[in-house]
């Protein structure tokens, strides 16, 4: 990996194109932080706050030709040793082959003519078409069992998975490549409620285990607990509450914060719900690992 940071924001700005020329939508508004080399850094936020464009705009996918990306306007963001916005194409898919990438619901994006294995596999054989298979399966299976899955599901179909183990095949892709840096939005959205502690869980288990960077964003302060205890509160594409998790909600400096700190203070004080289980390792609310 390069450098003390893994990744560091400068008065970040990030805008998308409007239909209409000369015009544009401001997403993320002079974002400064950084990531440490092997660190996890959680972003929270409510929905249209900038945090999944932050993380789309962290995994390379900023300045893409395609209609919708975001561009960088303002400011800048070194990954990886890499300035992003004075990257040239090629250079960029180069970053982005060392960065896995998990969007919003990636479950939902796996091929659905393809197997879980072949689904998890994908990219080693868009990245070289000479790979030999049988390592590819040897890989598969290991990340497959990373990732808290029996060996079982890859022969499935996406449509004979369950959401949460779509979600878990999904990462298992993500990671497929060793990235150095995990770059994960919003990994349970839509999963229920009783598997993304497990899914979490996970990914901070293989975070710790192969050593590498992540940015994960979230809605709520208890999915980041589980993984991290470094926040970057985001709200009208800034940042208004920036460091350790408890510092953060203890000391709010935005109304934003201490609302978020009131309803936490709410939530853990709340019974737990009826029928929600628990961890037996570490009596966190959770669902067994192999769902």
């Amino acid at each position: 990996m390069s450098g003390e940071f893994a990744v560091r924001a400068s008065d970040l700005s990030v805008h998308y194109p409007d239909d209409r020329p000369g015009t544009r939508t401001l997403a993320v508004d002079g974002v400064t932080f950084a990531v440490p080399t092997g660190g996890v850094l959680g972003i929270l936020g409510e929905a249209g706050s900038g945090k999944s464009t932050l993380a789309r705009t962290i995994a390379g996918y900023a300045g893409l030709p395609q209609h919708g990306s975001p561009r960088i306007h303002g400011g800048d963001v070194v990954v990886l040793g890499h300035r992003m916005r004075t990257l040239r194409a090629r250079e960029r898919d180069d970053v982005r082959l060392r960065v896995g990438y998990l969007p919003q619901d990636a479950g939902s994006l796996l091929d659905p003519h393809l197997t879980a294995a072949e689904n998890v596999a994908q990219p080693i054989f868009v990245r070289d078409r000479r790979f030999d298979r049988r390592e590819a399966g040897m890989a598969v299976a290991t990340l497959l069992d990373a990732v808290h899955l029996p060996l079982g599901v890859m022969t499935r179909y996406p449509h004979e998975l369950s959401r949460g183990q779509r979600q878990r095949v999904a990462l298992a892709r993500a990671l497929i490549l060793d990235p150095e840096l995990l770059v994960a939005d919003d990994p349970t959205m839509g999963v229920d409620v009783l598997v993304r502690g497990a899914i979490l869980d996970v990914i901070g288990e293989i975070a710790r285990r192969r050593e590498f960077s992540a940015v994960v964003v979230a809605h709520e302060v208890g999915e980041l607990r589980r993984i991290t205890d470094q926040v970057a509160v985001m709200h009208r594409g800034m940042i208004v509450g920036l460091g350790a998790i408890d510092d953060v909600l203890a000391s709010p400096r935005h109304p934003y914060v201490a609302r978020i700190s009131a309803e936490y203070r709410v939530r853990r004080a709340r019974p737990r719900a009826t029928g929600e289980r628990t961890s037996a390792a570490s009596g966190r609310p959770g669902l067994p690992a192999r769902e």
